[in-house]
């Protein structure tokens, strides 16, 4: 299944390539249809996120209630999830989804792609890695290379600097911090892989950047608003109810 996978995948490289000219731009061009693919799930999985915000506050109250008591903790979380219909995966999609294509085109670029692919006369070589590339032509005929793997860190930061921007000063600071770790593994594990795999990465990573800033904000600030108002209304309901009301005295 894996490798007709590939194959599959190689197969629609190989004609975009022939329909655009280039190797290189024929990688764009299919980053563009698979996140456009994506898009409506990127939507569902920012809302998702958003729901997860405002809810915070509510689970952290029930973790806290309930600390002595792990498997009653569990349980309530489970039955706040089931209330609220929410999903603490369901932000995750997108990018598993996303995973089989990066691994499959890694196997592609290394085993398929043929010499001569390229990137116009930017890449001259696009299963060729950055220290590959850096121990051949040295700074000079690498530097395109090293440019695309600092942004491969830059990029895997960003994300998680501007998701932070709402959290607290706490979980700001730790989002930071693993952000930063994540961004230098990114550029460690790209210093070895084709470069086509960075370039494929580096503009799915620009789009996720330039939707967030231009539709992720928007769209997340809409929903924890409706789920803030939503949350307010539902225990205000059950104080209602739970509010002991007098009884009628009998009359002799």
């Amino acid at each position: 299944m894996w490798d007709w996978f590939i194959s599959f995948l190689y197969q629609i490289l190989a004609f975009l390539a022939g329909l655009v000219g280039d190797w290189g731009l024929a990688i764009i061009v299919l980053t563009f249809i698979i996140r456009l693919i994506l898009t409506p799930l990127t939507l569902g999985s920012t809302k998702s996120s958003a729901r997860m915000q405002a809810l915070q506050p509510k689970m952290k109250e029930i973790q806290e209630r309930y600390a002595d008591n792990p498997q009653r903790m569990n349980e309530e979380m489970q039955k706040f999830y089931s209330e609220n219909k929410f999903n603490p995966l369901g932000g995750c999609l997108p990018l598993l989804l996303q995973m089989p294509v990066f691994f499959a085109l890694f196997s592609v670029l290394r085993d398929s792609l043929p010499v001569e692919a390229h990137f116009f006369g930017i890449l001259d070589s696009l299963s060729q890695s950055v220290a590959g590339a850096l121990a051949s032509g040295g700074i000079a005929g690498a530097w395109v290379f090293i440019v695309l793997d600092i942004a491969f860190g830059l990029l895997t930061f960003l994300p998680m600097y501007l998701n932070s921007a709402n959290s607290s000063a706490e979980q700001r600071s730790q989002t930071l911090i693993m952000g930063v770790v994540m961004a230098a593994m990114m550029v460690w594990f790209g210093w070895n892989v084709p470069v086509g795999v960075l370039l494929y990465y580096d503009t799915s990573a620009a789009w996720g950047v330039i939707q967030q800033l231009f539709i992720t904000n928007k769209v997340m600030e809409s929903v924890r608003q409706k789920e803030a108002a939503r949350v307010a209304n539902q225990v205000v309901v059950d104080v209602v109810r739970k509010e002991k009301k007098a009884r009628p005295h009998k009359k002799n």
